[in-house]
């Protein structure tokens, strides 16, 4: 019974360090930055929502775009499933992908 609890307390406390944090903020890494350095561009998801999305080579911001009111915005006016504006500049990494 023991060795369950301490299994159990060493699991528990692996877990516990995982939850460090971290400021999801700025831009980490060899190109660090403050986020509003990076420029958005707005992917359309297949429902017609959009979202602000940001590639900086290595690492990918993600937020859906809401107005004033808090309500996510939708319309037709953008195609689906694609995402348009600069949303790769404001970095000097150079996606592969």
């Amino acid at each position: 019974m023991k060795l369950i609890k301490g299994i159990a307390l060493l699991a528990a406390l692996g877990g516990l360090a995982a939850c460090e944090a971290t400021d999801k903020t700025r831009d980490r890494g060899i190109d660090a930055k403050d986020l509003s350095q990076l420029k958005a561009g707005i992917w359309v998801d297949p429902t017609g929502c959009q979202h602000w999305i940001i590639d900086d080579g290595l690492e990918g911001y993600l937020s859906q775009r809401m107005d004033r009111y808090g309500k996510p915005v939708c319309d037709d006016s953008l195609p689906k499933g694609v995402a348009t504006g600069p949303f790769k500049e404001g970095s000097n990494i150079v996606d592969a992908i």
